[in-house]
């Protein structure tokens, strides 16, 4: 369940932090929690119940140019698209959740206010397969894909494109979703394949802190510029889309669109 999602500066000038994507997550996160019991008197009444586990997001997109950390927006607007692993029968509701509200982008050195223009159903990538058919689709992201390998301390090894462990990861971490919406049965008997392939672009790198300026930051790296050749089942395919490739996914990193 795809969606774009438009906001408006309440005041010109608007400058963000560059490093916007956990505070952008934690709007998200704040509008969905008001919902939260209201949710789930909706699954309770619907039959599902795996709520607002899994989500990621977008790069923004809008005009600017950097200042230092900051990003100064050369327009009033900005846009992204947000993904959920959610039944059909929410999109309504979750619509419902964001219209109107309000989005604060700030941190200690600039804040900027954006009200909800819009909120637009995508339509569904893989719609026309059947759940338990095997597909084979291209993909590509629209944030960077983090992954990695964790050493003895917990920490990750962030892994590049060319590194033959990239793939690998990836379908490790994917696995691990069939198995939180599934079992682990499923996950483990599940067919995954993934490849990278070049685009005519180099592959890029972004190093992204997370909660920036804190005693808590932390910065992951992430990649951009390759496409990902994907074979599973449909309904395992749709998680992975919904729900993000890679890592730090409710952080907007690896959401992936259908590469035309």
């Amino acid at each position: 369940m795809r969606f774009k999602i438009v906001l408006s500066a309440l005041r010109p000038g608007v400058v963000i932090p560059i490093n916007y994507q956990y505070i952008l997550s934690s709007a998200i996160y704040r509008i969905i929690t008001k919902g939260d019991s209201a949710y789930a008197g909706f699954l309770h009444t619907s039959g599902y119940g795996k709520g607002f586990k899994l989500f990621t997001f977008s790069q923004i997109s809008c005009p600017f140019k950097i200042a230092g950390d900051r990003l100064q927006l050369l327009g009033d607007e900005l846009s992204f698209q947000v993904a959920f692993h959610l039944p059909p029968a929410a999109e309504n509701f979750v619509k419902g959740l964001f219209q109107s509200e309000h989005i604060d982008i700030a941190d200690k050195r600039s804040k900027a206010t954006f009200s909800v223009r819009s909120v637009e159903s995508l339509p569904d990538p893989l719609q026309g397969y059947k759940d338990n058919v095997v597909i084979n689709i291209q993909l590509k992201p629209l944030s960077p894909v983090v992954a990695g390998l964790q050493n003895e301390k917990g920490n990750y090894v962030f892994l590049s494109p060319d590194d033959a462990r990239f793939a690998d990861s990836l379908i490790y971490n994917w696995r691990n979703k069939i198995a939180t919406c599934y079992d682990e049965a499923t996950a483990a008997a599940a067919l995954l394949m993934m490849e990278v392939t070049p685009l005519k672009q180099p592959f890029k790198s972004r190093l992204i802190a997370i909660k920036a300026g804190t005693p808590q930051e932390t910065k992951i790296r992430g990649w951009m510029n390759f496409g990902l050749k994907v074979t599973g089942e449909k309904r395992f395919v749709e998680i992975l889309m919904n729900a993000g490739c890679g890592v730090y996914n409710s952080q907007g990193m690896g959401f992936v669109e259908l590469l035309k």
